[in-house]
């Protein structure tokens, strides 16, 4: 048993303690011609609680696991009404008795009615109890298929090397050997940390500081394959980048900025500006690019823009803004998340 269960357990009992103590023994109350002044109310009080008890737990751990949950409800309502009717009926018989020791003269079916509208009350507070306890169930299970669900597809992510990218990052470095060693050099190096980290060092979570410098490893290698092709800005800075986010999330709006950034004859014109900031907690995504409508698909890095949607709502509900514009021959991509 673990320690939510332990203190489950402990504030049910209690809450039945404290329950008997305050209508029994801590105060002047009187009920259905019990009181405690004479301590009649304290013996009745004893098998009331008891009784009370048994309809609260009845309906907890078994008529409505075994019949509401599962549909059948007709057997549900007339077990739930017979066991109020037998359950006031011990009770009733347990009153008469005590009425007789102590001689309080008090009409039998005066007892019932109240009863009746007692043991509503109790049954209804399991059915509600057990209510809360399917939800919290029902709630766990969710969260876990989420989880499921957002390993398998980092999976996929991480198995889905581009090999259009490959080849031009090993393409690269090919005709940089000879012409350019040191950039040659830099460049594999870049290239090497890419696969490492998408390979072997992105798990659920990753150091936000790891993620920037993968996009910015990515960034680079792109920038030198790209060469004076395109006019490229790109600005990445952390406040805080001990922050952990979910790895391979961001680079997806990168890659689409340079896959489809647009290829005009006047480079110039081709043009990617990239922000990333952290502030307080939160990060922001700004990418721009320009593109030809002519050959534009909508596609984000082999992936696709649903599945990078799908993957912000798993890990980030109510938590992230996602804004994708295109206005004439510019695409913007605005993200901001709070991590």
């Amino acid at each position: 048993m673990n320690f939510n269960k332990v203190t489950l357990v402990l504030g049910h009992i209690l809450f039945w303690l404290f329950n008997y103590w305050l209508v029994a023994l801590g105060s002047d109350f009187n009920w259905n011609g019990f009181s405690a002044a004479d301590e009649s109310l304290t013996y009745a009080y004893t098998y009331g609680l008891f009784f009370n008890a048994v309809l609260f737990y009845v309906q907890v751990f078994l008529l409505y696991p075994r019949l509401y949950q599962k549909k059948k409800r007709l057997n549900f309502y007339v077990l739930t009404i017979l066991l109020i009717v037998a359950i006031t009926l011990l009770e009733s018989y347990g009153d008469a008795l005590t009425y007789e020791y102590f001689n309080i003269n008090k009409p039998y079916l005066c007892g019932f009615i109240s009863g009746v509208m007692v043991h509503v009350v109790y049954v209804t507070a399991g059915f509600y109890f057990a209510l809360k306890i399917a939800f919290k169930k029902s709630e766990k299970l969710r969260h876990k298929l989420l989880e499921e669900t957002y390993k398998t597809e980092l999976k996929y992510l991480k198995a889905q090397l581009n090999p259009h990218f490959l080849f031009n990052g090993i393409n690269s470095v090919y005709h940089l050997i000879g012409k350019n060693d040191d950039l040659a050099k830099q460049t594999l190096l870049h290239f090497s940390g890419l696969l490492r980290y998408q390979l072997y060092e992105s798990n659920t979570s990753i150091l936000l500081e790891k993620e920037l410098d993968y996009v910015l490893k990515y960034i680079k290698i792109e920038e030198t394959r790209k060469g004076s092709d395109i006019q490229l800005d790109y600005d990445i800075k952390s406040e805080n980048p001990t922050l952990k986010i979910a790895p391979l999330l961001l680079i997806p709006f990168i890659e689409n900025a340079f896959k489809h950034c647009s290829n005009h004859i006047d480079d110039s014109a081709n043009t990617i500006k990239i922000k990333i900031e952290e502030l307080g907690g939160k990060l922001y995504l700004y990418v721009v690019n320009s593109y030809d409508e002519s050959t534009y698909k909508n596609t984000v890095g082999g992936i696709g823009l649903n599945n990078v949607q799908k993957r912000l709502s798993l890990l980030y509900p109510d938590r992230h803004e996602l804004d994708i514009k295109k206005d004439k021959d510019i695409h913007t991509v605005q993200l901001t998340i709070n991590l």
